[in-house]
């Protein structure tokens, strides 16, 4: 038996076609009982079967298995289930021969506290404490709710039966229900067998709940299931699927296979939410949206959820990666496809523009030497968890924009309706995918797309005007100034002085280079902004490379070509997504010392009239960033930097003022409450006296018209940059509001604003907040969004909590979120040696990744700080900007 331990992969000896399973959930005694009859196809003969099973007692008298029309029944003689590797491995005394037969098994198992497999979530009815039961599978915890082959290319159909559900309430599975039988206050409820599926998508849901209901044109029933009294904060859920649905029937050229789809907000959830087929589960913040209380990024958020979750029910479920090292195809491309409908839906939120913000946390990401490519080899279920990541969702999704980019939206859309009918009810790698784009484009999208997928990282791409060339360099781009030896075919577009002038081509080599004249038909001047050689040509002030950030790399441009888009920007010139482009990638060249400090400050002062929701978005970003490293490099510069971020972003406070304008754009909306935040973080006295006299209004009338959802969380945050051990009023109001709120957006605003208080005893008794039981365990991870005050009480908290933190968060995908909050925002190599000795001295096979990301990070800010101690200029231009007068 002990050959099968310590294997990435189930032998293949049996394969599973069909599961009969039974399970009868004890929600009262938090366990279940169960049986599962597997039919399987014996394809070599063996004395073994080997498949999942975890945190399951399995009564080994029950096993048997029995060739079809024979009668004999062969039991095990051994039956062990190895815990470490989540395997049940059966020993039969005669070999099993080739042919398909039943594998019947019995077993128990605990409805958990842990988020995943087989567990209970707690909600309230009626003043009463109550427990649900509900499944979450992805990545590898079907093991944990019955025997099974858990592993995405072990497709099967399933029989599903549940016995001994209390008669009130709702029991919910992948499809319809085909019978419901009911004994006294119980009822036995067996559901319509599933299509060919995987284990990781099976699912199932018992509660009390409500539910609004539609359907889609072509009949298909959709429903959102919430807590008792808030169906309708799912009709906006309910709205977006339908036509979700519908957009995607028509977009992939395949009808959506099942004849319903439930949606359901389960109180207790680790992910955002979970495309099991027919039944999506979501965190409540991810699907209800209430009018009165949620903010407009709220709508947003929602809108995007359901859209990426029910794109899986084709890319995914219908089609679904051949193992966990594709897990980018079925992330990555549900996050791209998404914005297509969330964009067909809201033209009017602009969501490509947007999409930018996905880019980014991609760069940043990728940008660390320890990250991984976007195929990472997993050679154990262990190790799945930790690519859950910004590489699997968001560089992924961002280099099949590109690809789309460059292809064309038609070819693309196409090949993947190709794609989808061939490996339909399959599953699919990689390279299927290129395969079918391949062939419906006629261009080398294997070769072109391999330099992205197969390793990490990206390139910068340097730019340089020498007598009328351009020049263009790739070297691996690496946040810690170091250079990598990757090489990528880049797909370059570029735009000279008007967006009228386009080009793109392939950068293939290391380098390139263009003659201006003959490819632009223009001529650049000394300054990068005037000049030509003949009145005959024309005049090209600026050039913008990866023109709409398109691409998924950076650009470093000469400094002439620099002072050009500087003052382009100025003079309202570019487009939001390129003026958000040159300003991501000069934060990042600084980060990396390869552009000081002051100069990436210069560059924020042309910013001053930005209007943009997204531009600003990510300058506010940005400026919290600046100003944690300042307060480590230059701790006496730090006002002045602060009342140069006042001063940049006050134009576009006072356009949008404290109360919303009637009939203003969602994105006005988002603005406002990010912009009076910044203001209040950077101590901004007017912003912090306004905030406090709209909060204790909110306090005495919760429905007061002066404290609107989308700036509650400024309120919140100004609130707390006041409060202190010697004046607590605030911490207690916001603590009040949290108890009293059922709203789970609520709670989690209040929980990031507590976070931010600049005195590090509230920091610890936050913190020590965010264990109690008054905060769901999926929560907590907002509560550590700390000031740079309250770094070090956070770690020290960390560590004197470690254990209760392992145990509550270790087996899921919260404890890395945990890791890296807290460590990564240090800048001292220190701290890089004292996290180093702590991780050492407290292993976790699950965090391993995340550490060495974390540690990476403190070098890289370290260094960082180093670097702006060191230059001589600073002071000047800081004390400059923040005298200027806007």
């Amino acid at each position: 038996m002990e050959q099968f331990k310590g294997q990435p992969r189930l032998p293949k000896f049996a394969v599973p076609k069909r599961y009969d399973v039974r399970l009868k959930p004890d929600l009262a005694a938090c366990k279940f009982g169960g049986s599962v009859d597997i039919d399987l196809d014996i394809v070599a003969d063996t004395k073994f079967v080997v498949l999942n099973a975890a945190e399951l007692f399995v009564n080994a008298g029950s096993v048997s298995f029995a060739h079809r029309g024979s009668s004999k029944v062969f039991k095990p003689t051994k039956a062990e289930t190895f815990e470490d590797d989540g395997i049940l491995v059966l020993e039969f005394g005669e070999t099993l021969l080739i042919g398909s037969g039943v594998l019947a098994i019995e077993f128990e198992g605990i409805l958990n506290d842990k988020m995943k497999g087989f567990y209970k979530s707690v909600y309230e009815h009626n003043g009463e404490k109550k427990n649900m039961a509900v499944t979450q599978f992805e990545p590898v915890d079907a093991r944990r709710c019955f025997p099974c082959w858990d592993e995405p290319a072990c497709k099967a159909t399933f029989k599903i039966t549940l016995d001994g559900v209390p008669s009130e309430l709702v029991a919910l599975s992948n499809m319809p229900i085909q019978e419901e039988k009911l004994n006294g206050h119980l009822k036995t409820v067996s559901y319509v067998e599933t299509p060919i599926m995987s284990t990781y998508l099976v699912a199932i849901v018992v509660g009390l709940f409500d539910y609004v209901e539609d359907h889609t044109s072509d009949g298909v029933k959709v429903r959102v299931y919430c807590q008792v009294g808030k169906a309708d904060q799912g009709k906006i859920a309910l709205h977006v699927a339908v036509k979700t649905l519908e957009l995607y029937t028509e977009y992939f050229a395949v009808p959506y296979p099942l004849p319903k789809l439930d949606m359901v907000a389960i109180p207790d959830f680790a992910f955002g939410a979970m495309e099991n087929y027919g039944l999506v589960t979501y965190r409540e913040t991810a699907l209800l949206f209430d009018e009165q209380h949620s903010a407009a990024a709220n709508k947003q958020r929602v809108a995007t959820v359901v859209a990426h979750e029910l794109a899986h029910q084709w890319f995914g479920n219908l089609v679904t990666m051949e193992w966990w090292t594709h897990l980018w195809l079925n992330e990555g491309f549900a996050t791209w496809v998404s914005y297509l409908a969330t964009d067909s839906l809201y033209p009017e939120w602009k969501i490509w523009t947007q999409f930018l913000d996905e880019v980014t946390t991609g760069l940043k990401l990728d940008g660390l030497e320890e990250s991984h490519p976007i195929e990472v080899e997993i050679n154990h279920a262990a190790e799945v968890d930790e690519i859950f990541d910004a590489i699997s969702y968001k560089k992924g999704a961002t280099v099949i924009r590109m690809l789309q980019s460059y292809l064309g939206a038609e070819v693309f859309q196409r090949s993947l309706a190709s794609y989808i009918k061939k490996h339909a009810y399959s599953n699919a790698k990689t390279e299927d995918l290129w395969a079918a784009l391949e062939e419906g484009s006629g261009e080398p999208v294997n070769k072109l797309m391999n330099s992205w997928t197969q390793q990490k990282g990206y390139p910068v791409i340097s730019v340089k005007v020498k007598d009328q060339k351009l020049e263009f360099d790739q070297t691996q781009f690496y946040s810690s100034g170091s250079q990598g030896d990757g090489q990528w075919i880049v797909p370059i577009t570029l735009s000279c002085g008007s967006y009228d002038v386009r080009k793109n081509f392939l950068l293939q080599a290391k380098s390139e280079t263009l003659d201006i004249k003959e490819y632009l038909g223009c001529s650049v001047g000394k300054a990068g902004c005037g000049g030509t050689s003949n009145k005959d040509n024309a005049l090209c002030s600026w050039i913008k490379v990866n023109v709409d950030q398109t691409g998924f790399y950076r650009v470093k441009y000469e400094d002439e070509l620099a002072a050009a888009l500087r003052n382009a920007i100025e003079k309202k010139q570019l487009s939001e997504t390129d003026r958000f482009g040159i300003l991501d990638d000069s934060f990042a060249l600084s980060m990396a010392r390869k552009q000081s400090f002051a100069s990436l400050l210069t560059l924020l002062s042309a910013y001053r009239e930005e209007l943009d929701y997204i531009v600003l978005s990510n300058l506010i970003t940005i400026s919290y960033n600046l100003a944690r490293i300042a307060a480590d490099a230059v701790p006496g510069l730090l006002d002045h930097i602060k009342q140069f971020f006042i001063g940049l972003f006050q134009y576009s406070a006072e356009r949008l003022g404290w109360q919303p304008k009637p009939g203003e754009s969602h994105l006005d909306a988002m603005l406002r409450g990010e912009i009076l935040t910044a203001l209040a973080v950077f101590g901004h006295d007017l912003t912090l006296d306004e905030a406090s006299r709209r909060f204790h209004a909110f306090i005495e009338d919760r429905n007061t018209p002066l404290l609107p959802p989308d700036i509650r969380k400024a309120a919140y945050v100004a609130l707390m940059q006041r409060t202190s051990v010697s004046d607590r009023s605030g911490y207690e109001s916001l603590v009040r509001v949290y108890r009293e709120s059922d709203l789970s957006q609520e709670k989690t605003r209040i929980l990031g604003s507590l976070a931010s208080c600049p005195d590090p005893s509230i920091t610890l008794e936050v913190l020590h907040f965010i264990l109690t039981p008054e905060v769901r365990s999926q929560d907590a991870v907002f509560g550590l969004a700390v000031s740079n005050e309250g770094r070090e009480t956070a770690w020290t908290w960390m560590k004197d909590n470690w254990e209760h933190i392992s145990e509550t968060w270790g087996s899921g995908l919260l404890i890395p979120r945990f890791v890296s909050e807290i460590v990564s925002p240090f800048a001292s190599f220190d701290k890089v040696k004292e996290v180093d000795e702590f991780f050492k001295a407290h292993p976790n096979p699950k965090i391993t990744r995340t550490v060495k990301q974390s540690i990476e990070r403190v070098q890289i800010n370290a260094k960082w700080v180093q670097s702006v101690q060191s230059e001589r200029n600073l002071a000047d231009v800081a004390t400059e900007l923040a005298c200027r007068k806007y």
